[in-house]
């Protein structure tokens, strides 16, 4: 089912019309031609009921005894068809907040995670004719689509290359995007955007995977200052050699690199021991 137009004129020329009808009745009332002038009477009371008020941003669905006859979406006063029912839809945007979800990540970890979801109706016969609900059918489906994105990529890809959650919110927000859109498509809705809100572990493994981190980042941090000080190292040892200053075996070459590395890298400032003897 697609939305069309209705037939629909200006209103004021539709309240022209009802109101010709009323005053020709009440003058063929007035001149004792009760027939003609009730029948008037009748034929302007309906009509009158085909006058509708569209305001901006918003559409009416038009059916007649269940027929769908199609849609008025500009703003404005207009006469319609009489007697028929209409159901009115908002094509506003609008923003839907959802509650945080408890959901296992790709690894099986529990995380906690929300997102809010910026939409449209852009078709109004489907968002009224084609679901029961189209806002509840939003609401369920963005749920279903966050659950579904989630257990495709990890909370965080610890130094991986892959995606994560954490790490690449942008890629997964057009996902879930499309995914979403995908979805909605039913309802004639238009998703314009959908964004993480709330990522989190949830308490019961909050505490272990902070640990996690913390390990990960600490071990980090050594590597690099390890790799800065055999660099640091090879330089001192290869600028004594180049100056002459003193001639290295590979014995005190070994004891001058094991010192230096122990006062680089110790967390700890080291107390030098001077050694008065040989080495010998």
């Amino acid at each position: 089912m697609q939305e069309k137009k209705v037939w629909a004129i200006n209103g004021f020329v539709g309240i022209l019309v009802v109101l010709a009808l009323l005053a020709g009745g009440g003058l063929m009332v007035l001149s004792e031609q009760l027939v003609i002038g009730g029948a008037l009477a009748v034929i302007g009371l309906v009509a009158a009921s085909g006058i509708v008020v569209v305001q901006p941003n918003q559409a009416y669905v038009i059916t007649l005894f269940g027929r769908y006859l199609g849609s008025i979406r500009e703003a404005g006063l207009w006469w319609t068809v009489p007697l028929t029912m209409r159901q009115k839809v908002s094509l506003r945007v609008r923003n839907f907040n959802s509650k945080q979800l408890k959901v296992n990540d790709v690894d099986g970890n529990p995380i906690e995670i929300a997102a809010v979801v910026v939409f449209k109706v852009t078709d109004s016969v489907k968002a009224l004719l084609e679901v029961d609900n189209y806002e509840q059918f939003v609401e369920i489906q963005s749920e279903t689509a966050l659950r579904h994105i989630t257990t495709y990529y990890p909370y965080d890809s610890h130094g991986n290359d892959g995606m994560s959650l954490r790490g690449n919110s942008d890629e997964v927000a057009d996902v879930l995007q499309q995914d979403l859109q995908r979805r909605l498509s039913v309802a004639g809705v238009e998703v314009i955007e959908a964004r993480l809100t709330h990522l989190a572990y949830s308490p019961e493994i909050a505490q272990a995977m902070l640990q996690r981190q913390q390990a990960a980042a600490i071990l980090a941090a050594r590597s690099i200052i390890i790799e800065g000080a055999v660099g640091l190292v090879q330089e001192a040892i290869s600028k004594i050699q180049a100056d002459d200053v003193v001639e290295l075996d590979e014995e005190r070459k070994a004891a001058m690199i094991n010192n230096l590395l122990v006062a680089i890298v110790s967390d700890r400032g080291t107390q030098p021991i001077v050694n008065a003897g040989s080495l010998y």
